[in-house]
């Protein structure tokens, strides 16, 4: 059961310094997906899978560049988790459909034992249906098939709450503060995603 962390859509449809959507880069970018035909389901798939397929996540390419807002993540064509949910947010927020942040508590690796960390994921609502649905741009990988429904969750990552994970379900109009500021205060991505990524909200 997902939970709205305010009850106006408008607090998800706000320009943000991260969710910078009147940037030129982003606008070019909107127009270049969307057409004034599309409902607002296929642009929220369109604009999902584009994140997705088209932005690399920085661990799989091993890249030590850190992104954040909207117009560098689509830019330099990749960023985490964090940054990648900032852009998808942004593409859709252009569009007037509200767009939020949705978190989960993950093992980094593949043991308790090598920590956690906070996961990003983005929730839409669609005016068309009526409902929010969450949906993961985090970028498909062997093991990771995200996709996009608005029948049954297909996110990337399963919770095992038995291993201590968790799957926060409030949808917020912003980004969490934690994961902007990791961002922001290192410029290495890998030891940035190694050592340092916030491991509760």
């Amino acid at each position: 059961m997902l939970i709205c962390e305010s009850l106006s859509l408008d607090d998800y449809l706000m320009e943000l310094d991260e969710v910078n959507y009147s940037h030129p880069l982003v606008q070019q970018k909107a127009k270049e997906l969307f057409h004034l035909s599309k409902s607002d389901i296929e642009k929220a798939k369109i604009a999902f899978e584009f994140v997705r397929d088209q932005i690399s996540h920085s661990w799989d390419i091993q890249s030590s560049r850190v992104t954040c807002k909207a117009s560098d993540v689509l830019y330099y064509k990749e960023g985490i988790c964090y940054a990648k949910a900032n852009l998808l947010a942004a593409l859709l927020r252009s569009q007037g459909i509200p767009t939020g942040f949705c978190y989960q508590r993950l093992m980094l690796f593949d043991t308790p034992d090598k920590g956690y960390c906070i996961h990003a994921l983005n929730a839409v609502y669609l005016a068309s249906i009526n409902r929010w649905i969450r949906l993961d741009a985090r970028g498909n990988k062997p093991g990771v098939k995200a996709e996009f429904s608005i029948h049954k969750e297909k996110l990337a990552f399963a919770v095992h709450e038995e291993f201590d994970e968790k799957d926060y379900p409030i949808i917020f109009t912003k980004p969490n503060l934690q994961t902007i500021a990791v961002l922001k205060e290192h410029t290495n991505a890998l030891e940035m995603y190694k050592h340092h990524l916030p491991s509760q909200l």
